[in-house]
Order: C-alpha cells, then sequence, then structure tokens
C-alpha cells in the first residue's frame, strides 16, 4: 500500500506581483523569506537501540552537506546528546522552562555547525512535564531568530507522551531498530499506538548495528510482515547502518564517527542517510522557522488539557 505524505502544515503565505511591473520589494522579501523546514523524528521503542548516535551522526552529516541543522534533544529528563559530543552545555532546557533562560541563550555550536538544544539529565521534573509545561517549552520555539534548513528531534525511547507529541509534530519519523526481539516488538507497539491513536500513516525504518546489508533488510521484512497483517500503515526502508568498531571508539572519544573516522563503514553510511534525507519532500506549506512545528506541538498539548480537565 502506498500513502502520500500528510504533512499538515499552516499555509504558505504567496508573493504576488504588481500590475505595474515588477515588485523589487516583494523579491527582495523573497528571497529573504524563511525557508521550510524539514522536521524530522527519530525514536525507537526501546532503549538501548543507537538513537542518539543516529540523530548526531545523521545531524553532522547533513550539516557536512551544507544544511543549517538544529538537533533538539527531546529525551527530556535523560538527555545525553552534549556528552556524546563532549560539550558542557550551561544551561538547558530545564532553565527555558524555569523561565530563567530563552530558548535561543541555550543553544550550543556542535561539529560542522550542528546547532544543538540540550536536555537536562537525571531531573525527574523534567520527565514528568505538565501539557502546560509541555506547552511553554514547545512556544519557546517560535522565538528562534535562525533560520533552518532541518530540525532533528531525539524523542525518548519507549511510548511516553512526550515521545507521541513530538512524532506527531514531525514529518518525517524515522523508527530505530535492531536485531533483537524485544527490539522488533516494542518498535511494532510504537507504531501501532501511533498509527491507531494518532493517525501517523508513514514510518521510515532504520536497521542499526547490522552486521550485513542483507540483515538489515531482512530485519526490515520482520517489521513489515506484521504491520501489513495488522495496519494500515506505510514502511519505508531507508537502510542500515553496520555494526561498526570505529563507531564505538568515536563514542570514547566523544566525538561523531562522521567527524572522527569519516571514511569508516558507520561513516558512510551516515552520509548515504543524509543524501537520502536531503531528497524526502520539503513541507509544501511551511511558513518557515518553527510555526509549524510550534502550532501542531501545543494542539497537541491542549488536546491533553482537554482530556485532563
Amino acid at each position: 500500500m502506498t500513502r502520500p505524505l500528510q504533512n499538515g502544515l499552516v499555509g504558505w503565505r504567496p508573493m504576488y506581483m504588481s500590475n505595474a511591473g515588477v515588485d523589487q520589494a516583494a523579491g527582495l522579501r523573497h528571497m529573504t523569506a524563511p525557508r521550510p523546514v524539514r522536521v524530522i523524528a527519530v525514536t525507537s521503542g526501546k532503549g538501548g537501540v543507537g538513537k542518539t548516535n543516529v540523530s548526531v551522526n545523521l545531524g553532522v552529516a547533513l550539516a557536512e552537506e551544507g544544511q543549517k541543522v538544529m538537533l533538539m534533544d527531546a529525551d527530556l529528563g535523560l538527555g545525553n546528546v552534549d556528552i556524546m559530543l563532549g560539550l558542557q552545555p550551561e544551561y538547558d532546557l530545564s532553565h527555558v522552562i524555569a523561565g530563567e533562560r530563552t530558548l535561543e541563550e541555550i543553544i550550543v555550536n556542535g561539529p560542522a555547525g550542528l546547532q544543538i538544544v540540550p536536555a537536562s539529565s537525571g531531573t525527574k521534573a523534567m520527565a514528568e512535564l505538565s501539557p502546560m509545561e509541555h506547552a511553554g517549552m514547545i512556544r519557546a520555539f517560535s522565538e528562534l531568530s535562525q533560520q533552518l534548513d532541518v530540525l532533528i528531534i531525539d524523542t525518548a525511547a519507549g511510548v511516553s507522551d512526550s515521545v507521541v507529541s513530538f512524532s506527531r509534530a514531525a514529518q518525517e519519523v524515522i523508527v530505530v531498530v535492531c536485531d533483537e526481539p524485544a527490539s522488533i516488538t516494542d518498535a511494532y507497539a510504537l507504531i501501532k499506538l501511533l498509527s491507531r491513536e494518532y493517525g501517523i500513516q508513514r514510518f521510515r525504518v532504520l536497521a542499526n548495528m547490522a552486521h550485513s546489508a542483507q540483515e538489515g533488510r531482512e530485519l526490515f521484512a520482520k517489521i513489515s510482515r506484521v504491520t501489513e497483517r495488522y495496519l494500515d500503515v506505510t514502511l519505508d526502508f531507508i537502510g542500515a547502518i553496520p555494526y561498526d568498531d570505529y563507531l564505538r571508539k568515536a563514542i570514547k572519544r566523544q566525538k561523531s564517527v562522521v567527524e572522527a573516522y569519516p571514511r569508516a563503514r558507520a561513516s558512510m553510511a551516515f552520509k548515504t542517510l543524509a543524501q537520502k534525507a536531503e531528497k524526502w519532500p520539503v513541507p509544501n506549506g511551511a511558513a518557515g522557522h518553527l510555526e509549524f512545528f510550534v502550532e501542531r506541538l501545543i494542539q497537541s498539548s491542549t488536546a491533553q488539557l482537554e482530556v485532563l480537565s
């Protein structure tokens, strides 16, 4: 079954030409207008499958391709993107929630120009945000002045409210799986929840830590057989990241493998994935910046409030 991508984005404001001739001001506005932002949620049914590593290396690979990329650590209570890259941010999302800093003030620069929104680690309160607090954090994105091409959201593992909210807000949902029974079972459970309860109908599946390309395709086939039988969804296999000792070495050095060992097998796979991601449909209706991202997440949080009231 083939389904078109459904972005559900806010409307694009078109430019109109004056009947009297070329409107130079309109042309300038068109040149400087914010570009549509592609939002990619990277998620998994269970922890330990390398989801954050995928997020980091995909972000670096896209940045090296010349894309303006922001990576949001959305594992709000157990954030570790900054640790993986050896960064020491002074502030994080908990300070935004507390009203002590703006979102723009907590952004740190990573490799290849990758911009990172760090989350707190070991903070129970951040993992248990109320819908109002969640909406407040989301609204902070409207304050960003940077022009972006891609926003990558590294979600928490599992099926928590935050995972659902961020997955619903993205145009692309990458589900990371590895060849373990629990990974496959939990990935199916996540896809089932997002499709049946929230109407997400297309998922891109990435096999991680695969020992061969064939193993990756077989892993995808296992998930695909079950979803085709029980769910009305479309799965797209986007490749396999090989098991690579250089990736483990890069983690110990607190660097992305793409940066530390650019010719490693894993690095080449991430670069190929980035090139594929660049060809995914760009949102047609986005007004640029993160307007659609903010709007869709606030709608999600509002819906949660209505249920609770």
